[in-house]
């Protein structure tokens, strides 16, 4: 006698779920197809994206992580490849394209080796053998760079550079960004990039722009009495305002005659011109003020001949303070000539429509600024988002002190040594590592293909040049020949091989070993239109 069974549900109505090689099926599918969406960025004849928003914004770049960051990505496993790009923009600043492309043919090679029935955590523990193999082999392979080696430096700042915007006035502006990184160059040999503030303007061309050894500020002076331009100026930074404090609670002034009446203003003015005073007597004849400045203060300052900015906000306080030598006061009783900043001139400027204060000629400056100029609000865009892929690879070789070379020589190099290293295995980790070496030479033979070249002629020849021990053949995308990319000047940081390497084996291990996918009902997640499968753009 058969007995009916009545179904059990576990999910809610209306859930989704996926499972075993399904599941991994629609997460490699999902993660494959945004590499491929930047794939053809790649490169210095990389094509370039046009992203336009709901509200009809538009954006044209090649920014790997721009591009990505602006995409409605909805798919998770989608998401997760989105992830590795920003984690390659905040470690390094650049190789975000790199770090995508690698993760997506990571993939693309675990899934054939699905086919042949090889287990996933087999094929994730081959591809962290074979990770910590590659990061080994060109941590070796890295060349050591100082900071006195500026010509390797602007080499270094123009391969990052190449390909975009900049690439018209790359030698200039790599110039300008390695003269900036050495300036605010730390003691304990570190560079933080947000000394090296980027400020962009609409007008003139890109060859127009400089930089500043100090502070450009977005603000004009608080009174129209006051000097417009300042040489050697002493800079005084307080944190608070210039104003008669108010009262933390209501009270209540009883005036019985207009006598009390005017010994009250008169009082209020008096404090007010002590506040001045006290500014004058240090020595400043500059004052950036973090608050409010009273409108009598204002014109005790102008008497004065003290050119004064109000409301400067506190990141910009900082760097004045880096950039002067200035210390930052909340107490203007005990302002002194020692808590005072140097530049050699300070000076409101306009720059098109806008009026700009520069505080320049700073002595030994910590902080300086970079002013990008371009034709076009989308050139200028484009621009800085080059300048600081340029400085992130900067700090990243000054951080490290290596650096190794470009145009695909390196993971050619990092590939023939993987699958030698594959050769010493035994058992089916070595068919994972052998997919990690292959999967490596996707930015050679995407480089290969950006530029309109036979990627299989590029590739052989490039393994050729390998095994006659040249460790920096990389290609030359202009002419189609095997170069020395050392000597040629294509350079980067070791940073961007190693952190990509990472990222992008970490999280192919992470989705290789999902095997489930359990997605709410569209009621209660309704930020997944279309499923599991849906990725929206």
């Amino acid at each position: 006698m058969t007995q009916n069974y009545q179904p059990i549900f576990i999910l809610p109505e209306g859930s989704e779920r996926t499972y075993g090689k399904d599941a991994q099926r629609t997460n490699i599918a999902a993660a494959k197809a945004v590499a491929e969406t930047v794939r053809t960025t790649l490169g210095p004849k990389g094509m370039d994206k046009m992203l336009v928003n709901s509200m009809g914004d538009v954006i044209i770049t090649n920014d790997g992580y721009t591009i990505l960051d602006e995409m409605e990505i909805e798919h998770p496993s989608a998401k997760m490849i989105v992830e590795i790009a920003k984690t390659q923009q905040d470690e390094v600043g650049d190789g975000t394209t790199t770090a995508v492309v690698f993760a997506g043919e990571l993939l693309k090679n675990a899934e054939n080796l699905l086919s042949q029935d090889v287990h996933p955590t087999l094929i994730a523990r081959g591809y962290r053998m074979a990770g910590e193999h590659a990061i080994a082999t060109i941590e070796k392979l890295a060349e050591p760079i100082g900071k006195e080696d500026t010509k390797t430096l602007t080499k270094i700042a123009m391969t990052a550079m190449t390909g975009k915007a900049a690439e018209m006035a790359r030698e200039q502006l790599a110039e300008l960004i390695v003269r900036a990184a050495i300036l605010t160059f730390e003691d304990n040999g570190k560079l933080d990039i947000d000394n090296i503030k980027l400020e962009k303007k609409v007008g003139f061309g890109v060859e127009d722009s400089e930089l500043i050894e100090g502070i450009l500020l977005d603000k004009d002076k608080c009174h129209p009495g006051m000097p417009t331009s300042i040489k050697n100026a002493k800079i005084a930074l307080i944190d608070k305002e210039l104003e008669i404090k108010k009262t933390e609670i209501d009270a209540n002034i009883e005036i019985k005659d207009p006598s009390q009446m005017q010994a009250f203003i008169e009082m209020e003015e008096k404090m007010l011109r002590d506040m001045v005073e006290n500014v004058a007597k240090s020595g400043a004849n500059v004052l950036f003020v973090q608050k409010g400045i009273d409108d009598l203060a204002k014109h005790f300052l102008s008497k004065k001949g003290i050119f004064a900015i109000e409301r400067v906000s506190d990141d910009n306080m900082q760097k004045l303070a880096k950039a002067t030598g200035a210390k930052i006061t909340n107490s203007l009783r005990d302002l002194a000539a020692t808590d005072l900043g140097f530049a050699g001139l300070v000076e409101e400027k306009k720059l098109g429509d806008e009026t700009y204060t520069f505080i320049g000629k700073c002595k030994n400056p910590r902080s300086v600024t970079l002013l990008i100029r371009g034709g076009t609000q989308h050139v200028v865009d484009e621009l800085e988002r080059a300048v600081s892929d340029a400085v992130g690879d900067i700090s990243a070789t000054l951080s490290n002190g290596k650096a190794v070379g470009g145009a695909g020589s390196s993971e050619i190099e990092i590939a023939k040594a993987v699958k030698k290293y594959a050769t010493s295995l035994s058992g089916r980790e070595q068919l994972a590592v052998q997919a990690f070496g292959e999967a490596l030479e996707v930015i050679p033979r995407t480089l290969a293909e950006n530029a309109g070249l036979d990627p299989i002629d590029v590739l052989t020849e490039l393994k050729a040049a390998h095994e006659k021990g040249q460790k920096w053949a990389g290609i030359d995308v202009f002419s189609g020949k095997v170069m020395d990319a050392w000597k040629q000047g294509v350079i980067e940081p070791l940073k961007i091989k190693t952190q990509a390497i990472k990222s992008a084996t970490e999280v192919t291990e992470l989705i290789l070993r999902i095997d489930d996918v359990i997605a709410a009902s569209k009621k209660s997640m309704p930020s997944m239109p279309g499923g599991m499968g849906g990725m929206g753009m």
